[in-house]
């Protein structure tokens, strides 16, 4: 019998928390709800979801309080739900390691198919088919390892969330090649991903403030264009 993913709900409106459980328990999710950001750090100890759902307008500690908290420790993914839909709200929330940003009022529907996209795109560390070989890239003082979804760098292992893990990774494994912001959008988020190329700018941000340029190899900006992991040859 296949474990059902569970989704993690934090939202203080019982009414919208409670419809999106009921969709998602009838796609056959687990779900578990909380209704305040106190509670969410003990309840991903205990009910380990696979995803958060995470309502910014909390009582307490707000959303983006609680994403910074998860993401000190976890690297779970997470959609963001807010009734604010202005720019500077969508970029805090990406700046903070969110991996998705939903405006309310939401259609339902979309929000499964967004959990059901993420989920696609995240690989748990733990994988029980055997790798016939390391999906791996390694340069100077870098290793970005997406079997084990893990990033080497000066040595210490990085903290990162499965998104900058995977574009740096996309980035990393053809060096020197310019990408689009429009192809690394598609190549990384997926086409069902209705964000705009704002949010690649805003994950190449967060990797270089981990990943520090090297004196053989930095993330590059081509201005106009896009960006490029370039190698010194």
């Amino acid at each position: 019998m296949v474990n059902k993913q569970k989704v993690l709900i934090v939202d203080d409106d019982d009414n919208i928390a409670e419809l999106i459980s009921l969709y998602l328990t009838k796609e056959c999710f687990e779900t578990m709800i909380v209704y305040d950001g106190e509670s969410v750090m003990g309840t991903i100890a205990s009910f380990d979801p696979n995803l958060i759902l995470l309502d910014l307008m909390l009582p307490g500690i707000d959303g983006y309080q609680v994403c910074r908290e998860v993401r000190a420790k976890y690297s779970t993914p997470i959609i963001m739900l807010s009734a604010k839909g202005e720019i500077f709200d969508k970029v805090l929330g990406l700046e903070l390691g969110a991996d998705d940003y939903m405006e309310k009022p939401f259609d339902t529907k979309e929000l499964v198919a967004r959990v059901k996209a993420v989920l696609r795109r995240y690989k748990p560390a733990a994988d029980p088919k055997p790798q016939s070989r390391d999906e791996s890239v390694e340069y100077a003082d870098l290793t970005i390892n997406r079997t084990n979804y893990s990033v080497t760098y000066m040595g210490k292992n990085v903290d990162m969330p499965p998104k900058e893990l995977e574009l740096l990774y996309f980035l990393a494994s053809s060096p020197n090649h310019v990408f689009t912001r429009e192809q690394l959008l598609d190549q990384i988020w997926g086409y069902e991903y209705m964000g705009d190329t704002r949010t690649v700018d805003v994950h190449i941000k967060r990797l270089r403030e981990k990943i520090k340029d090297h004196e053989n190899w930095k993330i590059s900006t081509i201005w106009g264009i896009g960006y490029k992991f370039e190698v010194k040859k």
